[in-house]
């Protein structure tokens, strides 16, 4: 089970990625901008998943609006 950015390259545990899309957060009053840089994502069980750290809270999300850094 691979898992995959919004451009088809595979993510690994560790990797820096970019939002493609401005992403309003539930539970955030903050807004994910388009070209953040999120760097440490962890894999989830889901292939369409990731986890990662924005400021002190830990959010889970789409690979779909990330691409590889």
């Amino acid at each position: 089970m691979e898992t995959k950015d919004s451009n088809g390259n595979i993510l690994e545990d560790g990797d820096s990625v970019h939002v493609t899309k401005d992403l309003k957060v539930k539970g955030m009053n903050t807004t994910l901008k388009r070209g953040n840089l999120i760097k440490g994502i962890r894999l989830t069980g889901s292939p369409e998943e990731v986890e990662c750290r924005v400021g002190k809270s830990q959010i889970v999300l789409k690979t779909m609006f990330l691409k590889k850094a």
